[in-house]
């Protein structure tokens, strides 16, 4: 079964509204030139449910919904504390982070670096960010979302990878954060929507006619080892999921640095109208992430029973796609691709306001024009997306879980990121020299344990890394000044209270993840 051309025609209607619509709400008053500001972080015009929205377009994308799907497959809903744990974590961050992050009015996260510690530390971390978002992240989007059109559509992979990287530039090189999270909203709710079209409709298709309800139960008396949430040591995927470490380990240090401290998915915060309004938009996006799992795990479990014979794992949800009737199919196609541009564009977006702000503007003392850093932000997103598209393959195309991947190699440098920040944030001691030491020590830590003591799950290492990391923090801090220092955050000047619908929000979301894991523990 392939798309048909009712199927290509939705896809092509949705390319020519989102590009449409995108250069819309991205124009100019007559006389006015983009700033810095405008293009970087919309003029600081963001309302609440543009920020939820944009967090889950940002972050639900092809490793979410082909690599989590795959994961689903090969292990099961376990996979989902990832979604799961993230909606905490974002309830903590819009509380206790987001307060300083504004109150600094920074661009991004290496500016915060400087203004706590030094240049040094902002420049490396910059250069690392820079790295890790190109090689690692828009890679993996690119792949996998390639793969999905591969297998839909019979796009050759290098082709279905360019289609995805013109799409993203035709619709958000020119507006920048403003085009990316406006049109989020159209991107959430169609992904939402044909996520759950799939969901129900696989379902049923276990279901064999009795309906929703006789599809679910067919999969719990067929695999219920597929509805483990926390594994058990003899499981076959402990090493990726070990245990209790996703309630009270290494999963929170992974959430943490995600979610509060990663330029692509805290920029659309930053852009917020007001404090206020950004902690309605996280606790809205805390919501969504509960609900994710339903849309990219179940259909990976289903896919087991229906497809038992796929030869990659990532290939069950593009699989599921081609069993969907037509027209429908293309409205899922369209979701996914909707998906995975957003997620191309605003990783581009974060890479351009990276480069510009943190070492491009900072070469020289040369006052630039307002118009002048939005060519260059411009430049390099185009720039980015050229090197990940031939990059991608020599990267990835030999890994059947490319989202497990993604987690481990990230997993060695996010113990001392986390250190790094909330040190920098919670404890005035910290020094620039302890905060370098803990976050280049992450990275040599965790090869060491990698290279010496292989079997060690990787979340484990994780947190073990982290608590070596903070006493590492804490050594050089003590051993070098012993003292506040002049850059500590004076948390007195920062309020952070919340209002009462937040804190009702946070409370939801703790008990629906009580209640989740007690049913599938």
């Amino acid at each position: 079964m392939e798309l048909t051309t009712l199927d290509l025609s939705v896809v092509a209607l949705y390319v020519v509204a989102l590009t449409s619509i995108a250069f819309w709400v991205s124009r100019e008053k007559a006389g006015h030139e983009k700033n810095a500001n405008d293009y970087f972080l919309a003029g600081n015009s963001l309302p609440w449910w543009a920020i939820g929205a944009s967090l889950i377009a940002a972050n639900i994308s092809a490793e979410q919904i082909i690599g989590m799907s795959g994961s689903g497959y090969k292990i099961g809903l376990a996979i989902a504390s990832y979604e799961w744990m993230a909606a905490i974590t974002l309830i903590i961050v819009g509380k206790y982070f987001l307060p300083i992050f504004l109150k600094k009015k920074i661009y991004t996260m290496p500016q915060f670096l400087e203004q706590r510690f030094d240049g040094r530390v902002r420049l490396i971390m910059a250069i690392f960010w820079l790295g890790v978002y190109i090689f690692v992240n828009l890679t993996s989007v690119l792949w996998l979302g390639a793969l999905a059109i591969n297998t839909i559509a019979g796009v050759d992979m290098f082709y279905g990878m360019l289609f995805l990287c013109l799409f993203s530039v035709a619709y958000s090189l020119y507006g920048g954060l403003k085009a990316v999270a406006f049109t989020d909203i159209i991107q959430v709710v169609l992904l939402v929507f044909g996520g759950l079209f799939l969901t129900v409709t696989t379902l049923e298709m276990l279901g064999q006619g009795q309906g929703l309800l006789a599809g679910l139960d067919n999969i719990f008396a067929q695999a219920p080892e597929k509805f483990d949430m926390i594994l058990a040591k003899d499981h076959p995927h402990y090493i990726d999921l070990p245990g209790l470490s996703v309630l009270i380990g290494g999963m929170w240090v992974m959430n943490l640095s995600y979610w509060g401290f990663n330029q692509y998915i805290i920029q659309r915060t930053l852009a917020a109208k007001s404090l206020r309004e950004g902690q309605k938009g996280i606790a809205f996006a805390a919501f969504l992430k509960l609900l994710m799992p339903i849309i990219v795990v179940l259909p990976g479990i289903a896919a087991y029973l229906l497809l038992p014979e796929l030869d990659r794992p990532d290939r069950a949800y593009p699989e599921l796609m081609l069993m969907m009737p037509e027209g429908l199919r293309g409205l899922i196609f369209a979701a996914v691709i909707a998906a995975i541009v957003s997620s191309v564009a605003s990783m581009t977006n974060s890479i351009a306001t990276i480069f510009t702000m943190d070492v491009y503007s900072k070469l020289g003392s040369k006052e630039h024009q307002p118009g002048h850093l939005v060519r260059v932000g411009r430049t390099v997103s185009l720039l980015a997306m050229i090197i990940a598209l031939f990059t991608a393959k020599p990267l990835l195309g030999n890994f059947d879980q490319a989202f497990q991947y993604i987690q481990e190699f990230t997993g060695f440098f996010t113990p001392g990121i986390v250190v790094l920040f909330l040190f920098g944030m919670f404890w005035k001691k910290t020094t620039a020299n302890a905060g370098l030491a803990a976050a280049l020590g992450s990275a040599v830590l965790s090869f060491a344990f990698k290279l010496f003591w292989p079997e060690l799950p990787f979340m484990d290492r994780v947190g073990l890394v982290f608590l070596l990391c903070a006493a590492l923090a804490v050594i050089v801090s003590l051993a070098e000044q012993n003292k506040a220092q002049p850059k500590g955050i004076e948390l007195a000047d920062v309020n952070f209270s919340t209002s009462k619908g937040y804190n009702l929000a946070g409370v939801a979301v703790t008990l629906i993840l009580i209640a989740e894991y007690a049913a599938w523990w």
